[in-house]
């Protein structure tokens, strides 16, 4: 019998803005959270992912109240983490210094567990799914993440996952079709969902170039 399987379109989303203290949405992140729900009515999914933060949890459940009956599923490996510490022969020389002292600001355990949760990530997300149908899944994670996979796809660097910034409740949509075909990315960052004023939060000032 020969094995069937067919195209995984992973949908990937940022939790919306979030207070200060990460304990839950600012109500800007309520907003971007409900939109990008009410975005997502006309795609077929079957579950929406999340980590286990507060951030991102509130912002699976306010998705999903826009959406009929996709069941959300909390998820370790689509928490808040750092997926791969560099070595500084893996970075360019000229940012070597910035980059190591960027990740060395997170507890040397988050550090170590990071890899372990980035390929259970991998595993659980990535790649075409057995059977003859296409599924669409969201996973409502974190900006680490988000780069980590997108490097993943686009087979950078492990390094690489730095430097990928990703918006509050902005949409990026990987598509990974049966063995023989390469995964390809569909948009990024996409925030067309958002109205002017709720977007570019979850960025450094600098990187808001556009209205």
């Amino acid at each position: 019998m020969t094995a069937t399987t067919a195209t995984r379109y992973l949908y990937l989303a940022r939790h919306g803005e979030a207070t200060e203290d990460e304990s839950e949405l600012t109500a800007v992140g309520r907003r971007q959270a409900v939109l990008l729900g009410k975005r997502l009515r006309g795609a077929p999914l079957s579950a929406i992912h999340h980590g286990p933060l507060p951030r991102t949890a509130q912002t699976a459940r306010l998705i999903g109240d826009q959406l009929d009956g996709v069941p959300a599923h909390v998820c370790e490996p689509a928490g808040d983490y750092v997926p791969h510490t560099p070595e500084r022969d893996e970075l360019p020389a000229d940012s070597a210094d910035f980059l190591l002292d960027f990740v060395h600001r997170f507890p040397a355990e988050e550090r170590k567990r990071g890899p372990l949760l980035a390929r259970q990530a991998v595993e659980r997300f990535t790649g075409p799914v057995d059977g003859p149908e296409d599924r669409h899944e969201l996973v409502v994670t974190h900006n680490f993440l988000i780069g980590w996979l997108l490097r993943d796809v686009l087979d950078a660097p492990a390094w690489r996952w730095l430097g990928l910034n990703h918006g509050n409740a902005a949409l990026t949509v990987i598509r990974y079709p049966a063995p023989g075909r390469p995964a390809s990315v569909v948009f990024w960052n996409d925030t067309a969902h958002l109205s002017a004023e709720l977007r570019w939060t979850g960025l450094s000032p600098e990187l808001r170039t556009l209205p």
